[in-house]
């Protein structure tokens, strides 16, 4: 024998002699399985054997050597072989399950701030620029916003209800303070009766129509983003405790605490013996693989093509001026309107009254009035990709869990002595079989029977929320909203693509762009001017700095469509 083959012909000898000795000399005394079972399943030493003895009761770890258990120690350990797998699998899916919850929670903290930024920006515009109606739009503002939030967190809203109560509700202010302006009866049978002409005299154009489509394109995919993360949640808190077969409780106390009852304390299993015995009883749970698989695809798939108007954030923070182009499109038709009203409503009685003006003295943080700056790193779209990014290392861990458990905690190392359920061997000689229910028909160790409902109610689940991802993933030619109902409202299919009316581009009209910047609300100004302004995406900024809303505002930026005669019953 050379001097390079010598140490490895070494070393063969040496384990040949580990093994051949652990089989023929047995165990001597039961003092580590004593303790061992003491510390580990806190039972009384009182009544264990001292040494090893027969054990003809025993059930599950019968040997024709003499053992240190009894039959109530193999009970123990049966239950104790329950615990540790529940653990395990536990333990597995701890950092997936935190993945998730975490971004869920984070999601939904994130959406809740975008609903209040949004709303603050709203505000703000109606305090800025319409403070004589500022007050009476609070409420509608506040309420329509809570929709938003209830839509998106699950309640069961209708965007185009709680879109069209908005805009009825916002058209008696402009009527009032814009169209006929002045000392006018503002009773509530009269703007009641405002409020419901409002979807036949039309006074906002198509801009309610344009908030439509965008907030349900926008909407519904933030929705089932959220609902089908918790589901995620859902699925993993199931499996962590999914209830094992007599027949895998059985083969997981031979694995794991059949050799304490021969002294082989510090014994592994072998790895083709744990793979038998996980594969076989995690097999069902592998049969969610394919579809956890495209849960995770599909999750990826809707998150990126949520952008542009299909982005929550982009559609939120610029509804204000949605608004702001809807009340100078009813201004600019002001005398239309006012013929329209008058015939459906009749004329007004004037009486002497002065409308509240808009007055936050006190601190907009009292008042949720403060904004904050987002970067660009900050941004929804942005947590979406990075958690995507982690979440797509999971697309097969259901696939491959028996793979891992057995590899990262159970089995012995390869090349040292094992245990093969019956004795330790040098290696584990049966056939071992692949992952999943049809490949366990020819398993050694585990009998696998039939199908679980419990999976298999999981499938479902997995199979539905997978249907209403790619429902909402926007395609490149069209995109199913739901059927939100008739007449006026949002309509059943969207186009993918950006026109005008989803107020995103321009008319074609040939209009110059420029921004409206207002400083210190220029009191000198010649309101009788005619101002020409259009809609740019750099005047979606509101800088809120300053003692309150009565008070000047030093930088505020916003954008109209069209040509607007800027009268005094503006402010």
């Amino acid at each position: 024998m050379d001097a390079q083959t010598w140490p490895v012909g070494f070393r063969c000898l040496v384990l040949l002699a580990l093994v051949g000795s652990a089989r023929s000399e047995g165990v001597q005394t039961c003092e580590e399985v004593r303790k061992l079972f003491q510390w580990r399943l806190l039972g009384a030493v009182r009544g264990l054997p001292d040494s090893p003895r027969a054990g003809p009761d025993l059930q599950v770890c019968m040997s024709k050597k003499p053992t240190c258990c009894t039959r109530k120690m193999e009970e123990r350990y049966q239950i104790a072989s329950h615990q540790d797998m529940q653990q395990l699998l536990q333990t597995s899916s701890s950092t997936l399950k935190f993945l998730i919850s975490r971004n869920a929670a984070a999601f939904q903290e994130t959406l809740e701030t975008l609903i209040k930024q949004a709303e603050n920006y709203t505000s703000i515009l109606f305090c800025n620029t319409y403070r004589n109606m500022a007050l009476e739009a609070a409420a509608s503002v506040q309420e329509f916003f809570t929709d938003v939030g209830l839509y998106l967190f699950g309640a069961d809203a209708n965007p185009e209800e709680f879109i069209n109560r908005f805009f009825d509700s916002l058209f008696p202010l402009v009527y009032n303070h814009l169209i006929n302006p002045g000392v006018t009866d503002s009773s509530l049978e009269y703007s009641e009766c405002i409020r419901m002409a409002r979807r036949d005299v039309s006074p906002f154009g198509n801009i309610p129509k344009v908030v439509m489509g965008q907030m349900g394109r926008s909407l519904l995919p933030s929705r089932t983003f959220l609902q089908a993360l918790n589901l995620g949640i859902e699925v993993i808190n199931t499996t962590d405790y999914l209830h094992f077969s007599k027949e895998c409780s059985r083969a997981f106390l031979k694995m794991q605490y059949c050799p304490h009852c021969q002294g082989l304390t510090l014994s592994k299993p072998c790895m083709g013996y744990c793979l038998n015995v996980m594969r076989g009883c995690l097999a069902h749970m592998a049969e969610l693989n394919p579809h956890w698989h495209g849960y995770i695809r599909s999750l990826e798939e809707l998150s990126d093509a949520m952008h542009g108007t299909y982005d929550i954030e982009h559609v939120l923070l610029n509804f204000h001026l949605l608004v702001s182009d809807a009340v100078i499109q009813a201004h600019l038709n002001g005398q239309k309107l006012l013929e329209q009203v008058n015939k459906i409503c009749g004329r007004p009685v004037r009486t002497p009254t002065q409308s509240p003006r808009c007055s936050f003295e006190q601190s907009k943080e009292k008042h949720g009035m403060k904004t904050t700056t987002r970067s660009s790193e900050e941004t929804l779209a942005n947590r979406r990709k990075e958690f995507i990014n982690s979440l797509r290392l999971y697309r097969s861990f259901y696939g491959g869990l028996a793979d891992q458990l057995c590899a990262n905690e159970l089995a012995a190392t390869d090349g040292l002595p094992c245990w093969n359920g019956e004795d330790i061997v040098k290696s584990y000689s049966l056939r071992v079989v692949g992952n999943g229910i049809k490949a366990q028909s020819g398993n050694p160790e585990v009998k696998v029977k039939g199908t679980d409902p419990v999976i298999n109610q999981i499938i479902d689940k997995l199979k539905h929320v997978i249907q209403l991802l790619q429902g909402r993933s926007p395609k490149p030619d069209k995109w199913e909203l739901l059927q939100l109902g008739s007449g006026g409202g949002m309509v059943d299919q969207v186009s993918g693509d950006c026109d005008d009316e989803d107020g995103c581009g321009g008319s074609g009209s040939g209009e110059v762009k420029r921004t409206l910047k207002i400083t210190d609300w220029m009191p000198d100004m010649n309101f009788s001017d005619v101002k020409q302004i259009h809609h740019t995406d750099s005047g979606s900024t509101l800088d809120t700095t300053g003692a309150g809303c009565a008070a000047a505002t030093e930088s505020m930026t916003f954008t109209l469509i069209g040509v607007v005669m800027l009268l005094p019953g503006i402010w």
